[in-house]
Parts: C-alpha cells; sequence; structure tokens
C-alpha cells in the first residue's frame, strides 16, 4: 500500500501546479516523514516564491519633461501666429530669450537686416569694454556722448564715438568679443547687417554677470536704456505690465535705395522685481510703407511672443 500512497499525493501535486495554485506540498512516506517541502524555484509563479507579485506602478512623465512638451507646444503655437501675420505683412523676424528658464526661441533667426539705429546699443557696449580695458569708467567726455546716443538716437554723437572706438575695424574686434557671430559692421554704422539671433545675444552681454562687462557697465547700460526719451519709448516696452521695467533700444530708417519703404526695429527686455520675468525680444522688420505701420508690426510681433510663450 505504501507505493500507492505516494503515487496519489504525487498526482495531487501536479494537478496544483497545473492551475497555478503556490502551495508548498509534504508528501508523507509511509514511515511518517516528510519528503519534498516547497516547489522547487523553477516552479513558481512572479518573484518569491509563495507570494503573489503586484503589478509595477506606472510611472508617468517627469517635471523636466512636462515642461519641455509645454514649450514645444507653446513654440508651434507662436510659429503658426507669427507664419500667419507673414502672410500679410512687410518680412519680419523675431527672437527671444528668457534669462529665468534659459530657453530660446527664434522666428527667421538668421534673416540680415539693416540695423539702422539698434547698433548704437552695440557701440554702448563697445565703449564700456574699452573703458574697462583701461582699468578706468568711461570719461565725462565719452557719457556726454553715450547719454544722447542711446536716450535721442543722436547720430552725430554715435559717429563721434563709433570713429572715437576706431570704427569699423575695432567694433568688428569687439562684436568678437561679445560673440556677435552675424553682424557686420559697415562704415555707415547705419547699414550694420545684423540678425535677430545676434541682437538677443548683445542683450544677453549686456546683463549677464559671467560675461564680458563688469558689473558697473552693465548697470550703465541699464540705466540708459531704461531711460529712453518718451517719444521713443515704443517697440519692446509696449509688452511691460505693470510691475516692470524695460530697457529698449529702436531703429528706424528710409532709404531711397529701399523704395522709400521703412526699416522699423526694436531691442530690449523685461524685468520685474521679483524676477518672475527677465526676457530679451528683438524683433527686426522692413519694407514697411510707413514708420508707423512699421512700429505698429513690431510691437504686434512681440506681443504675439508674450501671449503665446506666456512669459
Amino acid at each position: 500500500m505504501r507505493p500507492t500512497r505516494l503515487w496519489i499525493f504525487a498526482v495531487a501535486a501536479v494537478v496544483i501546479v497545473g492551475g497555478g495554485v503556490l502551495i508548498g506540498l509534504g508528501m508523507r512516506d509511509g514511515s511518517g516523514g516528510t519528503g519534498g517541502g516547497f516547489l522547487p524555484s523553477s516552479l513558481t509563479f512572479g518573484n518569491n516564491a509563495g507570494t503573489p507579485s503586484a503589478a509595477p506602478s506606472p510611472t508617468g512623465p517627469s517635471p523636466e519633461e512636462l515642461a519641455k512638451a509645454k514649450r514645444a507646444a507653446q513654440a508651434k503655437k507662436l510659429d503658426a501666429a507669427l507664419k500667419k501675420l507673414a502672410a500679410t505683412a512687410p518680412e519680419f523676424s523675431v527672437a527671444v530669450l528668457d534669462r529665468k528658464t534659459g530657453e530660446r526661441y527664434s522666428y527667421r533667426g538668421s534673416e540680415r537686416y539693416d540695423t539702422a539705429s539698434i547698433v548704437k546699443a552695440q557701440v554702448l557696449a563697445c565703449l564700456l569694454l574699452k573703458s574697462q580695458d583701461a582699468g578706468r569708467e568711461p570719461t565725462s567726455g565719452e557719457m556726454n556722448l553715450a547719454r544722447p546716443m542711446i536716450r535721442l538716437s543722436d547720430n552725430n554723437a554715435t559717429t563721434s564715438l563709433f570713429q572715437h572706438l576706431g570704427g569699423r575695424g575695432a567694433i568688428t574686434k569687439c562684436n568678437t568679443r561679445l560673440g556677435l557671430t552675424q553682424t557686420t559692421v559697415n562704415t555707415a554704422w547705419g547699414l550694420t547687417k545684423t540678425t535677430v539671433n545676434d541682437q538677443v545675444r548683445l542683450l544677453s552681454q549686456l546683463v549677464d554677470p559671467k560675461g564680458p562687462l563688469d558689473a558697473r557697465s552693465r548697470k550703465t547700460a541699464f540705466t540708459l536704456m531704461s531711460s529712453v526719451d518718451d517719444a521713443q519709448d515704443w517697440g519692446i516696452p509696449s509688452i511691460a505690465r505693470a510691475g516692470e521695467a524695460a530697457t529698449v533700444k529702436n531703429g528706424w530708417d528710409t532709404r531711397s535705395a529701399d523704395g522709400g519703404l521703412w526699416a522699423i526695429n526694436t531691442i530690449g527686455r523685461v524685468v520685474s522685481d521679483d524676477g518672475d520675468t527677465d526676457v530679451s525680444v528683438a524683433v527686426l522688420s522692413h519694407n514697411n510703407r510707413s514708420m508707423e505701420a512699421g512700429i505698429s508690426l513690431v510691437e504686434k510681433v512681440a506681443k504675439l511672443t508674450r501671449q503665446h510663450l506666456d512669459y
């Protein structure tokens, strides 16, 4: 009878395994001893013998991935809005640098335009660098030219400083230090060619503690560019909200070579005291039928960037 009893218990073990039940069976022989114990691991289900394994909890995208996806969606909507505007407007380009997030956006970022008077911010940066190199502040004579150059967009003051700094060659070398790789200086400084990508890079250098300008120079640039004459306080300042400050340098020009059409440019920065907003924006355009129409265009473009990028 003992062999028969062992055969019966063995069959029971097979049936239990086939049914997927995790139970350890003791198979007694006739002498009362126990053989076998828990099933070998090769016959268990899940990770641990005798313990059902829990399904892993699905993990969603990380906060960084969500933020990246949100920015991509915002940029896509802005692209669409700008393309719609471009279908009926003169040619324009725009770039945005959010210093808080480090994100950059550009639309037709490498298209080249005449600077007109926005080059004066570049001349100012070169003046400040030259003063630093000499281990001094700008002289009173230099500042007497720099103030009207930025605040009033005075052309005579700009010409004097341009020549004082060494003209085209010196400004070109200065551009290299500022990281402006898409800007070509013209001896007629208003015909210097640039891109919006280079202009937001310049704006960044005017405020970056790790850039070439020291704290005193950065403060001088901010003071001058945040106190332009009321008649020239258009462009980037139009997107500043209550409690925010704006810097700006605008450029405008019309030439017979362009059929009397206008180049209208605006560059600047919007910043809040609490640090929630710190954004540099450059909008360049040409072939505007009038100065007023050009101003309306660049302000509309700047406002679209704020609306869709949500800064």
